[in-house]
């Protein structure tokens, strides 16, 4: 059975709430409606990567950890 309007609402009020909560500093995963994964808690919005881009992207964490690590004295700091 399809949700109703009135329902949607209800749910993303709900999931709204959730997330607001959570501004602890966690991070958490959540698929997306178009099925990629969403990782809340760096930022203001989600970031969503499909999964073939988070095994690139996770590939490739040793070169941005070496550029981070070059490149610090540029690099400014967000109070997280």
């Amino acid at each position: 059975m399809e949700e109703t309007l009135e329902q949607k609402v209800a749910r993303l009020e709900a999931e709204n709430q959730a997330l607001k909560g959570r501004r602890s500093g966690n991070l958490s995963l959540k698929i997306s409606e178009k099925g990629g994964v969403s990782v809340y808690g760096l930022g203001r919005f989600p970031v969503t990567l499909y999964k073939e881009q988070w095994a690139k992207l996770l590939g490739f964490a040793g070169e941005i950890e070496s550029f981070i690590r070059e490149n610090e004295s540029q690099l400014k700091t967000k109070g997280v």
